[in-house]
């Protein structure tokens, strides 16, 4: 029996019938997105340069029962051709159009200073600035289709809290790449508002996921990296796939232009408390 609340909640949560895009969606952060989609009700088509692995998550992501469905196949979005072809094949797809494009494909490169090399930045930039960008102009159209006031069409760029902060941790190229996000983010927000498309960006911390597996594949080393977080923990995937369904949403359709935090505090820490320190101190020595 459908009640009142259990009603509101799915018209302002619902995603039945939309139409989503996924770069990178195969797994970590992406698959927890696509996931998150599929669970309220959207059609799901995830994208990466490993067209078996999006496959593969497809099928393990529809045994799960949502009411939504999830295809995977290839597509790079890492230069001009992959661009186009990646374009094409959601246009071939998805021909009465696009209602939400989550940019997550992304790389990072880490070396330490000194050692950064000058190909890091290209490789890291024209993926995750250039691709991001370029993959949003092409499919502009078919947003275009679907986007209306009150429902507008979606588009989600992943940043980083590194965009944000100024941590770097051997990642130079990666960490300027999430600040460059964020900002053309809000340019797109304003350029794109008056046509009924919002573009928001998520600036997560530490998530398991491929790119982290170094530090967090198993739970010790999660603990560990949790450890420096604020709140104590890495972010879980309903995190993740809360935050994504909110955006896409009802319940998201007035927001624009804006880089949420999705970091367990990392986005607001400082500096050390140097009074407190000080005065403690001085305090010990007085007693």
């Amino acid at each position: 029996m459908t009640t009142p609340v259990s009603k509101a909640l799915e018209d302002l949560f619902s995603l039945e019938g939309k139409v989503a895009l996924v770069t990178g969606g195969a797994t970590g952060i992406g698959r927890m997105a696509a996931e998150g989609l599929a669970s309220a009700g959207a059609r799901v088509l995830i994208a990466s340069r490993k067209a078996d692995a999006c496959q593969q998550a497809a099928e393990e992501i529809n045994q799960l029962g949502y009411s939504g469905h999830v295809e995977g196949f290839g597509g790079d979005v890492a230069n001009e051709a992959g661009v186009a072809a990646l374009a094409e094949d959601v246009r071939r797809r998805c021909p009465d159009g696009l209602d939400i494009l989550i940019n997550n494909a992304g790389r990072a490169w880490g070396a330490a200073l000194g050692a950064f090399p000058f190909e890091a930045w290209e490789r890291v930039m024209s993926l995750n600035v250039a691709g991001l960008f370029s993959l949003t102009q092409a499919l502009l159209p078919e947003l275009r289709r679907r986007a209306q006031p009150l429902d507008p069409a979606r588009v989600v760029n992943l940043a980083s809290v590194m965009g944000e902060q100024p941590m770097g941790d051997g990642n130079y190229s990666y960490a300027a790449s999430k600040a460059a996000v964020i900002h053309l983010t809000k340019i797109l927000a304003k350029e794109l508002a008056a046509e009924s498309i919002t573009v928001n960006a998520l600036a997560p911390g530490p998530f398991a996921s491929k790119m982290t597996a170094f530090v967090t594949a198993d739970q010790e080393g999660q603990d560990i990296v949790g450890a420096g977080v604020p709140m104590g923990r890495i972010g879980a995937p309903q995190d993740m796939a809360g935050t994504i369904i909110f955006l896409c949403s009802t319940a998201g359709a007035y927001i624009t232009g804006a880089a949420l935090p999705l970091s367990g505090g990392i986005n607001v820490m400082t500096g050390p408390p140097l009074f407190d320190d000080a005065k403690q101190a001085l305090d010990k020595r007085k007693a």
